[in-house]
């Protein structure tokens, strides 16, 4: 079995379940919490462009009945964290073609995750870039929020299907570089 000798040893011990045994089981919660974070998306968008709701009023599901979640730059930065922690914690069970298309999820996320820093140090400190009245964000300063919102969360979630179907289906190589039982019976 390969090792992954980028991670320090003592870190690698601590992943090995997780990225071998447990790898299927830790993808399947992962993409489980990432849809759920789509669904807001999407039921933001509909209510805004199909309901014609305005932007205050389209909070997604959740923001409904809780508003206080869509204005909480805390919770957004706490999914941009949690997104972030995902894709470092399960990346070493990724090989090959999979693993390529798993860091290209991983950098746009860590973009991400800077931006939403950002909106919560603004939100803490009152102080916005660009003399904005709300926090803002760098590529905010050029696109709607939440557009912007749905096209980040495109940019990371395409890369990391593309990855987990790779995952799932490997040529041989991969398959014997694999830790994990992630990939579909096809021999």
């Amino acid at each position: 079995m390969a090792t992954d000798a980028a991670l320090p040893r003592r870190f690698d011990i601590g992943l090995r379940p997780l990225n071998q045994r447990y790898h299927r089981a830790g993808l399947g919660l992962f993409l489980f919490v990432v849809v759920a974070h789509w669904a807001e998306h999407i039921a933001q968008a509909i209510q805004i462009w199909g309901l014609g709701w305005s932007v205050k009023e389209s909070r997604g599901v959740l923001g409904l009945p809780f508003p206080w979640l869509v204005k909480s730059e805390w919770m957004h930065y706490g999914y941009a964290l949690v997104m972030l922690i995902g894709l470092v914690l399960l990346r070493p069970g990724f090989v090959g073609r999979s693993r390529t298309w798993w860091n290209v999820a991983l950098v746009i996320q860590i973009w991400h995750h800077f931006e939403h820093l950002l909106l919560l140090l603004q939100a803490s400190t009152g102080h916005n870039i660009a003399g904005r009245p709300v926090p803002t964000s760098i590529i905010q300063l050029i696109a709607p929020r939440v557009e912007l919102h749905l096209f980040y969360n495109a940019i990371v979630f395409a890369p990391m299907v593309v990855a987990m179907v790779l995952h799932r289906r490997p040529n041989d190589a991969e398959r014997d570089r694999m830790r994990c039982t992630c990939a579909a019976d096809s021999r």
